[in-house]
Order: structure tokens, then C-alpha cells, then sequence
């Protein structure tokens, strides 16, 4: 046969397309062309996959070979092509039947000794081929695990192009790449390391610790301020502990952007933690938000999705880049404009910042060695702009931890499975109050639909009154406070806010002791 297809799958952003891979051999100079908007990657997989089908005991075909990869408008670029290139050519070439093509993604790149190696971004390009009513996925054994988290989808491992030959042409695989099934969902590989972090082990800081669990229940994001060693570093990496796991939905949407990114963890197919973050404060806008040449890939607060960004010594990272988290913050996803396409993921995270009030990192009040003055400090603190502030629902200020509490017995000090069981129970009530919904949790929820459909007690909003009339509070801070006060309402198990939530919820908000 002349002519034959195969099925492959081209990402963009965390989504996968279905392209169909034609092979043309036809008489003349023998050659291959490749065409349907290849990047430099796919153009070098012209030689890839002669060799790999050379070194596989195949005969190259000696006419002029025209590869096809429809639909043409759509930019491809990767080698995750490979093997479907490879098998279309065997096909038209006559030496591969074609009846189980016409039903099967081909997902893999080749080695030039015909090994099948793993790519990125298999588990959106298996469910892409599910959504299409494809039922067979050929991927690399080692990305079997990860394939197999789709349901109703065969996958076919292979370890080298010969048994993916061998399966075609008799129907078979060696025992080992037949069986796959779907793993038991493991942890993430950094939630193990985060287990060991307790808030016990935080001394002192009342309010921080009260600020930190208001966060977790509700997703707001966090501004902790404070003299070193106050203990923000130690709060916020304790944030992610006490989120609950995470649903089968979320728990596939964060393990798509992680495997797009290229950075799943081995023998980790399925992230159940919340995931967390904490970029250094050299990292630039691409790093943090997403991009790259071409089509974007995801950056920090992507593969934050789901979970906790912490950027520690906030004022150290440049204004650019924390201002590109503004739309982020606001829209719950990044979208990034290149000349190849438009490229959307999901980003929706729990900020937590953490800063020095001034730039000399000495302790500052009576006794401290800090010889900042008030307009370097406020130059310091300005590097966090005001419309970036305005979008942070919680900001506290945390005093220097006193001797006396360093001193003190540790032993009444909350742990985090208990500060836990009371997040789990107010996400229980959030989510049963907003059930038939697209929100969440509370810092998800729009403030007009607060006000409108789940309003707090009549009189509770004179605290928000005279923030408002002093100036102290913006409109936009108005819905913080109102989402921060039903935060604090889930957690004490009361149907409503009243006087007292929304009042702690207005001194949460202002950096105020709460």
C-alpha cells in the first residue's frame, strides 16, 4: 500500500490535539519529506526513525516518502511523533498490516538502535485520545504508569520498535508490556519530605499561625511581615501540610501540567499533595508565569496549580515579575501570546509572600540593631506594588519571637493534624454550601456573589464601614474581606458570618492582630 496513516498527538498547553500522520511512497528520487508545520525537532526525526527502523531489522523503503501531519494549521513540535512516523512508513511500505491502526495513538520517541523512549505530556495526549473515542495508546515503557490513569483505555507499553512490530503483526507483547493497569495513586515526590514539617514546631506567633489556617481553608492568599526569624519561612512551608489531599479531578489536572512540563516525578504518576513551589528570587517572568520560544510551556505558579507558591524575600524579586502575577491571582490561569499561538494554563494557586520590613535584615523595635530609615523602609516594602497588595486577602504582621517563648514548654503547641481536621471540616462546609457551583473554595467565589446570595448578618459590616471610610479598605478588598470572614465563619462551624468574623477578618486583612 502506497498510502497509510497512523494517530499521534500534538500539546498545546495542557491540552492535547489528534493529528493524523499520513505516509505517501511514491516513485522517484529517494527521499523524505516532511510537512504540517514541523519545528526543528520533528525535521530531525527524519533520521531518526531510518535508523531506528534499519537497526530494527527493517528495510528502509528506497522511494521518494512524504510525511503529512494534518491538521497543517496546527504547529507540531516535539518527538513524541517518532513512532507514529516510523509505523506509518512500514505501513505504506506494505510491511505492517494496518487493521489495528486505524483505532491506536502512537505516542514515543525513537532511538537510532530502535528503543522507545519516554516523552512529555503523555497522560493530556492519552486523554486527548480517549475524548476522541480512540481505545489503544502505544506509549514507552516507561511511561506506561502514567498512561494507564486514564480508564477505558488499553496502553500498550513497548520497550523497543521491534516488539511494537512484533504486537502489530501477530497481536502479542512480552508479558511484561501487555499488563498494565493503574497504580495505586502515590504521594508527590516532595509531599514526602513535607510531612516531616509540623506547626509545632513553630513558636509563639498566635496570629500567624491563626492567618496560616484561614489561608488553607479558603485558599486566601498570604503576606506575612516581619523581623527575621520570626518564623514566616517555617509558616508558610507548613501551609501545604494542611491542605486535604487532593479529589481525583484536581489530582489529574495538577499531574497534566506536571507532565507537560516534563517534570513528573518517576515511578509518581498521579500527584494526590498539593503542590508546592518556592522559586528563588532570581527567577525571571518566564520562570515564574510561563514561556518560552514558540509555544510557551508552564512555568512556576502552574506547576504551583492546586496548590502553595511561597516567594520568600519578596521585595528581592524583581517588580516585573511580581506583577505578572496579578492576572493570575485574578483569573485562576496564565495566558501567554507567542507567534506560533496563544497558549492557556491553569494557575490556580495559593500566594504566599513573605518580607523583611527593610532592606539591612537587622531586627527592628526598641532594642533592635535596624538603622533603616522610615523612607527606606517604605521604598523596600513599595517593591510589592499596591494593586499586587490589593490582591492578597490576608496580610499580618508577625513580632519577634520573645525569650520567654523559646524558653516556654512546647508541649500545648497545636500540631498540624489537628490545625488539619479543622481545615477538612470547613472545606466540607464550603464546598456543601457552593455545591452545583464552579467554585471551591471562598477566595474563589465573586464578592457580588457573596453580597447577593449568601450575604453575612445585617449588622456584622460595620467594621467594613469604617475601613471603607477611612480609606483603610478598597472596593476590591471589600470581597476579600466578606470571602476571609466565611473562611473564619467554616471554621468556628456557624451557618453566617457575624460581628466578630468579619471584624477578624478586616484586622487579618489590615495587617491588625486578629
Amino acid at each position: 500500500m502506497p498510502l497509510a496513516r497512523t494517530l499521534a498527538v500534538a500539546l498545546v498547553g495542557v491540552e492535547g490535539r489528534l493529528v493524523e500522520v499520513e505516509a505517501d511512497l511514491a516513485q522517484g528520487l529517494p527521499g523524505l519529506t516532511l510537512i504540517g508545520l514541523p519545528d526543528t525537532s520533528l525535521q530531525e526525526a527524519r533520521d531518526r526513525i531510518r535508523a531506528a527502523i534499519v537497526n530494527s531489522g527493517e528495510s528502509w523503503p528506497q522511494r521518494r516518502i512524504t510525511l503529512g501531519l494534518s491538521p497543517a494549521s496546527l504547529p507540531k513540535r516535539g518527538s513524541s511523533f517518532d513512532l507514529a512516523m516510523a509505523i506509518a512508513v512500514l505501513a505504506a511500505a506494505g510491511v505492517v498490516p494496518t487493521a489495528l491502526l486505524a483505532d491506536t495513538v502512537l505516542v514515543g520517541e525513537l532511538g537510532l538502535d530502535g528503543r522507545v523512549r519516554p516523552v512529555r505530556g503523555v497522560l493530556p495526549a492519552v486523554l486527548a485520545a480517549a475524548a476522541a473515542d480512540v481505545r489503544r495508546v502505544v506509549v514507552a515503557s516507561a511511561n506506561a504508569a502514567e498512561a494507564a490513569l486514564v480508564p477505558d483505555v488499553r496502553v500498550v507499553a513497548v520497550a523497543t520498535l521491534r516488539e511494537l512490530l512484533d504486537y502489530l503483526r501477530h497481536g502479542h507483547l512480552p508479558a511484561r508490556a501487555d499488563a498494565v493497569t493503574t497504580p495505586a495513586a502515590p504521594l508527590a515526590a516532595d509531599a514526602d519530605e513535607r510531612r516531616e514539617l509540623d506547626l509545632a514546631d513553630v513558636v509563639g506567633q498566635p496570629v500567624g499561625r491563626a492567618a496560616v489556617e484561614v489561608a488553607a481553608a479558603g485558599g486566601h492568599h498570604l503576606l506575612l511581615l516581619g523581623d527575621p526569624g520570626a518564623g514566616k519561612t517555617m509558616l508558610a512551608e507548613r501551609l501545604p501540610g494542611l491542605l486535604p489531599p487532593l479529589d481525583r479531578e484536581a489530582a489529574l489536572e495538577v499531574t497534566v501540567v506536571h507532565s507537560v512540563a516534563g517534570v513528573l516525578p518517576p515511578g509518581c504518576p498521579l500527584i494526590t499533595r498539593p503542590p508546592y513551589r518556592d522559586p528563588h528570587h532570581t527567577a525571571t517572568v518566564a520562570a515564574l508565569v510561563g514561556g518560552g520560544s514558540t509555544l510557551a510551556r508552564p512555568g512556576a505558579v502552574s506547576l504551583a496549580h492546586r496548590g502553595v507558591l511561597f516567594l520568600d524575600e519578596a521585595p528581592e524579586f524583581s517588580t516585573g515579575v511580581l506583577d505578572a502575577l496579578r492576572q493570575p491571582l485574578e483569573s485562576g490561569r496564565v495566558t501567554i501570546a507567542r507567534s506560533a499561538g496563544t497558549t492557556c494554563f491553569p494557575a490556580r494557586f495559593t500566594l504566599v509572600l513573605a518580607a523583611n520590613p527593610c532592606p539591612c535584615g537587622a531586627p527592628s523595635g526598641p532594642a533592635g540593631r535596624c538603622t533603616c530609615s522610615a523612607a527606606v523602609k517604605r521604598r523596600y516594602l513599595a517593591k510589592m506594588s499596591g494593586p499586587l497588595l490589593d490582591r492578597i486577602d490576608l496580610q499580618v504582621e508577625l513580632s519577634a519571637v520573645t525569650r520567654l517563648e523559646l524558653l516556654a514548654d512546647r508541649g500545648n503547641i497545636e500540631p498540624s493534624a489537628r490545625v488539619a481536621d479543622r481545615v477538612r471540616a470547613a472545606r466540607q462546609r464550603t464546598a456543601a454550601r457552593y455545591a452545583g457551583t464552579p467554585w471551591r473554595t471562598n477566595a474563589e467565589v465573586p464578592g457580588q456573589e457573596l453580597r447577593r446570595r449568601w450575604p453575612p448578618e445585617p449588622r456584622s459590616m460595620r467594621p467594613v464601614e469604617r475601613a471603607l471610610g477611612d480609606g483603610r479598605l478598597s472596593a476590591r478588598g471589600l470581597d476579600r474581606v466578606l470571602r476571609i470572614a466565611w473562611t473564619i465563619a467554616d471554621l468556628d462551624g456557624r451557618g453566617r458570618p457575624g460581628v466578630a468574623e468579619v471584624d477578624r477578618a478586616v484586622g487579618l486583612r489590615l495587617r491588625a492582630a486578629a
